[in-house]
């Protein structure tokens, strides 16, 4: 795989700008059924871009609720057979009304329940489905793989083919989160460069960043491959940005939400770095 001279870059800042700006104008409903661990960090990082979070994940309050959000995102992270039927049924509907949903296959390859699941949901047609290296291969691969918990033990360029691959097979965008973030739609191969190792070192922030895709793309779905990129760039960027102002994880989480809230457009058209691939 070749990086390609990418004379595009201030096209991507130009683009992750109208995203982010279409966000914090339209403020979407997104509704999350998401793992334990994650939800705080998951509903103040929609909060500060601009979106509206709902941790809604009862199925008895699926066909009422889920028809007011603008997209729903699902994380398997913690997840237990009584979850699983919200689950299904909040994509089921998203499908049926044509609103975009995000897949988070948290820990794929770690049990047979936990891929079974994840298969299953990938029935569903999630628009974009957002993973480390490990999962995003696993998943492809439909098969159970070595696992350390939700940490990945591959490098996200080592996922790229089997990403391309579940992009085809599916019909969704698949994002690769890694040093370098990839997406796919099974032909086109972009990376997102900007983020802080740290960031791999508080939970969550991979929830977090799905969230945000599903809030980006909520924006237009229609244009779901930029927006994915476009979103995983945002969040390194306030990555970066905040980093420069913290002294380990937990501050970091802190300045990074303060950053992501305070992004200007000189910042985003200046430091957003997304480059293709071939």
């Amino acid at each position: 795989m070749t990086e390609q001279e990418d004379t595009n870059t201030n096209t991507w800042g130009s683009t992750s700008w109208t995203r982010l700006s279409s966000l914090r104008q339209q403020s979407p409903l997104i509704q999350c059924i998401t793992n334990l661990v994650s939800m705080d960090i998951m509903a103040n990082t929609l909060l500060a871009a601009g979106a509206s979070p709902a941790m809604v994940h009862s199925i008895l309050e699926i066909p009422d609720f889920t028809p007011h959000t603008q997209a729903v995102v699902i994380n398997v992270g913690t997840l237990t057979p009584d979850w699983l039927p919200a689950m299904k049924a909040a994509a089921g509907l998203a499908n049926q009304l044509g609103k975009p949903w995000v897949l988070d296959p948290a820990a794929v390859g770690a049990s047979g329940f936990r891929l079974k699941a994840c298969l299953e949901l990938i029935e569903l047609k999630p628009t974009v489905v957002r993973g480390n290296g490990s999962e995003i291969i696993a998943l492809s691969m439909a098969s159970l793989g070595s696992t350390k918990g939700a940490d990945s033990l591959h490098e996200s360029s080592d996922a790229v083919e089997a990403a391309k691959s579940l992009a085809k097979s599916s019909g969704s965008i698949v994002a690769i989160s890694g040093s370098v973030d990839f997406v796919t739609d099974g032909q086109r191969v972009v990376g997102a460069h900007n983020g802080v190792p740290m960031l791999q070192k508080i939970t969550a922030t991979g929830c977090a960043v799905t969230a945000l895709i599903a809030a980006f793309v909520a924006t237009d779905p229609t244009h779901a491959f930029e927006a994915t990129a476009s979103a995983l760039s945002v969040f390194g960027l306030a990555g970066e940005i905040g980093m420069g102002l913290a002294k380990g994880p937990a501050s970091l989480r802190m300045h990074l939400i303060d950053s992501l809230h305070g992004l200007d457009q000189e910042t985003v058209l200046q430091r957003v770095k997304i480059t293709s691939f071939s």
